[in-house]
């Protein structure tokens, strides 16, 4: 056997080590933040519901994305700390909005084969008080394949309780169009790869189209993810699409801004409900 040293990977290693010991005391210090993105009905850009992201910046390292830490807490083994930490704190948000606004949470690969994941989801979301029927978990394609028979019944469980499961990253996955038999869902996310392309590459917008068709056929509900331009979202408009997320209609906010969107939203809906009753 031969290994053969590099300092790239030395140095890729300290750093693995350096970020997983800094977000264990993160976690521990509660510094690991999370963010809200809104999901918006593309007919009139009015917010249907947020979708939880985690930020963390650190002292020492600056802000660190959760591309990088995220991993790393799978890969060494703390994940379910940091999503608990994580999923209590957008309960704890989500559960002072309006009751018609739901909460968009992300599942790791790892707790998808956790046969206990459906009951610390419930325990956690109770803890809080907010209602299971409020709350949309995404999975990935991805994830789903590391053990499909485990996988397939954390989904029904938390069907079972009234929490809707959505798949994440369409079409970019390892999965076969079989698994959206297979398994249960409630909507399906367009992944933000081929929204970015559909307005230049016809490919892409032959595939959202069929993607589109499709759900519609197996009656599940779309989010298109990434839209930042006006002119995807009226291409996905003009193809059907419900639903959808980006930097057009928002990045990603801390709750006190979360709250701030909704207020603006409220009384703009007001204000044009009385100028309508005013032209009556």
């Amino acid at each position: 056997q031969i290994t053969v040293y590099s300092e790239e990977i030395a140095e890729e290693m300290r750093r693995g080590t350096q970020v997983e010991q800094a977000l264990r005391r993160a976690i521990i210090a509660d510094e690991v933040a999370v963010h809200f993105q809104p999901i918006v009905d593309l007919s009139d850009g009015s917010i249907q519901g947020f979708e939880a992201l985690a930020r963390w910046t650190d002292k020492e390292l600056g802000f660190v994305s959760p591309g990088l830490f995220i991993p790393l807490a799978e890969e060494r083994g703390f994940i379910d700390s940091l999503t608990e930490t994580l999923l209590k704190k957008a309960s704890e948000t989500a559960r002072h909005w309006p009751d018609k606004l739901f909460l968009s949470f992300n599942l790791s690969s790892a707790q998808l084969i956790d046969p206990a994941t459906a009951f610390n989801v419930l325990a956690v979301i109770n803890r809080v008080g907010l209602d299971p029927r409020r709350l949309e978990l995404e999975i990935t394609e991805t994830a789903m394949m590391s053990d499909p028979e485990v996988a397939a019944k954390v989904v029904d469980e938390l069907h079972g309780v009234g929490i809707r499961v959505s798949l994440d990253d369409f079409g970019t996955g390892q999965s076969s169009l079989g698994r959206l038999r297979d398994f249960t869902f409630n909507k399906v996310k367009i992944d933000r790869s081929f929204v970015s392309e559909i307005t230049i590459d016809k490919s892409a917008e032959h595939i959202v189209r069929a993607i589109l068709a499709m759900c519609e056929g197996l009656n599940l509900k779309v989010i298109a993810e990434g839209i930042e331009t006006e002119e995807q979202a009226a291409k996905l408009r003009e193809l059907g699409c419900k639903s959808g997320q980006g930097w057009y209609y928002g990045k990603a906010v801390d709750a006190a801004a979360t709250f701030a969107l909704i207020e603006a939203e409220e009384l703009a809906r007001a204000s044009a409900s009385r100028t309508s009753l005013l032209i009556r």
